[in-house]
């Protein structure tokens, strides 16, 4: 969709920051889903719904349980809400991006065998929230900034 500007320019009819998070949400909303689906998740039959206990792996490498796939699913619900407005996308990416940085610390301070594990995360996890959280926050910030 495009509209025309009074300068006769035709400029797109979704903000850059609205299209990330619109992007972002949909992978969460796919991650959701797949994680539970067997065979894209390997060891599915002992899914668990939470704790660290779960031995179900979506891909056969991020370690999930019911509630890790729940998440997911709520997180790309929240985003495609707040993608409709720059401000909602902006913060969805850049609050997201660092709710995703602290559970990266929480994976490097909870052992993966710790009762505390309760989402569960694993190395991988651990290194794709780092990846999730920077790559939100900067999403977030590059979108939005201004030229002049």
């Amino acid at each position: 969709m495009s509209t025309a500007s009074s300068a006769g320019r035709v400029t797109a009819g979704r903000s850059p920051v609205r299209t990330a998070a619109l992007a972002v949400s949909i992978v969460f909303l796919l991650v959701g889903v797949l994680g539970f689906i067997p065979g894209v998740t390997t060891n599915f039959d002992s899914m668990t719904f939470a704790g660290h206990h779960s031995d179900a792996h979506l891909l056969g490498v991020f370690q999930v349980s019911v509630l890790h796939n729940i998440v997911h699913l709520l997180f790309g619900v929240a985003g495609l809400a707040l993608a409709r407005t720059a401000s909602g996308a902006r913060a969805y990416l850049i609050g997201g991006g660092a709710v995703y940085l602290v559970l990266w610390l929480y994976g490097l301070v909870v052992g993966p065998d710790a009762a505390a594990n309760f989402v569960p995360v694993n190395t991988a996890d651990d290194w794709l929230h780092l990846g999730l959280g920077l790559g939100m926050i900067a999403l977030g910030f590059l979108t939005t900034r201004r030229t002049t």
